[in-house]
């Protein structure tokens, strides 16, 4: 796509309000959570502090059946605030979620903010406003890198390996920090609440990668998203490699799934993961029967462990990050074989999913 930019104060002077001459877009922030309160009361403080108009923005909170203390902690601002509004998701699916709150919203604009991260500040309300006052705009994308004031070393080494060239997927611009237009694929956050007349809403078959489903289909509905940093967000790390490691594999089903949906999503990089846990299971029995293989398959291990170790050092050099020498080899380990178990498990075992393009129709909006 074009990279042309956009300037936000082109439209509104940057630390402001929308001024009278921008037109103010009501906004509709759909927040679908689960178990989220360590940050739900971090995250709706900072929405209700956006320098934007109490009457143009309301606050969606789904809640997904939480069992520690989110929904009780969401009522209270729902009681208090009248922009608030809180409402259940039986189904506990995040795209069931998002499209609970979309059904009962009633803004211009349509925002997801996930309840497990943190807003920069008080302006993003504000410049979402001012950059979709271009009409060629339908929707937005923003970076959230995995960041946080009060990291442990093991949510630094997943926040800093998942932004390594080896950590995560080489054609997302999740990590980037340029306004441009872009493919909505990775990074669509916020849309113009006609794309879902267009398009549809959320595939609830989906419980992973469904945001990058509702954006394959925005893009071949060859509609404009625009990334701006903006309107970014950090989210939270996991806090163990445990956790790391069911939800690269929640991923990488998705991604398979992704892609029996929408054939074009393929990647022979995205099989990457994969490929490297049917070698390493396939060339450790087979070194069994030949020294030959053997000697192939120990000289790939070393090449990738070099690999990962040359990574792993200029990481933890570049961000001053002593630990993770030893704790970024481990999570990088862990983000390759765990989304390889999933693309793996889904390509043999999973539920495919051949259904037509225009299936999502029955989620249309009423």
């Amino acid at each position: 796509m074009a990279s042309m930019t956009l300037n936000i104060n082109e439209v509104s002077s940057s630390g402001s309000k929308p001024d009278n001459n921008t037109e103010v877009l009501s906004i509709s922030i759909i927040v679908p959570v689960y178990n989220e309160s360590k940050y739900i009361t971090g995250v709706l403080d900072k929405l209700l502090e956006q320098n934007y108009p109490k009457t143009s923005f309301e606050i969606i909170v789904v809640d997904g059946r939480s069992t520690d203390g989110t929904y009780e902690l969401a009522e209270c601002y729902a009681e208090k605030y009248s922009n608030v509004t809180l409402l259940k998701n039986p189904r506990r699916l995040a795209s069931a979620a998002r499209n609970i709150g979309i059904r009962a919203s009633g803004g211009d604009i349509i925002l997801i903010v996930d309840g497990h991260c943190t807003i920069r500040d008080t302006q993003m309300l504000t410049n979402i406003n001012c950059l979709m006052q271009n009409p060629e705009v339908s929707g937005l994308g923003r970076p959230q890198p995995l960041l946080h004031d009060a990291l442990s070393p093991v949510q630094t080494a997943i926040a800093l390996s998942r932004q390594s060239r080896l950590g995560h997927q080489p054609d997302s611009f999740v990590y980037s920090d340029g306004p441009q237009f872009v493919p909505a694929h990775s990074v669509g956050v916020a849309y113009r609440r006609s794309v879902f007349d267009k398009i549809g809403l959320f595939d609830e078959s989906f419980d992973a990668c469904e945001d990058c489903e509702l954006n394959s289909r925005f893009d071949e509905a060859g509609l404009k998203c625009y990334f701006s940093p903006e309107i970014g967000v950090n989210y939270i790390p996991r806090d163990t490699l445990p956790k790391l490691w069911k939800q690269m594999v929640r991923y990488g089903k998705g991604r398979v799934r992704l892609i029996h949906k929408h054939p074009g999503a393929f990647s022979p990089l995205l099989f990457m993961p994969a490929f490297f846990v049917i070698g390493l299971m396939a060339g450790a029995c087979l070194s069994v029967l030949s020294s030959f293989i053997a000697m192939i398959y120990v000289s790939v291990l070393v090449i990738y462990t070099a690999m990962i170790a040359v990574e792993s050092l200029r990481i933890s050099i570049h961000h001053r990050f002593p630990f993770g020498v030893f704790l970024i080899p481990l999570t990088l380990f862990t983000i390759h074989t765990a989304a390889g178990t999933g693309l793996i498990l889904e390509t043999f075992f999973g539920k495919r999913h051949t259904a037509k393009r225009n299936e999502s129709s029955e989620n249309k909006n009423p």
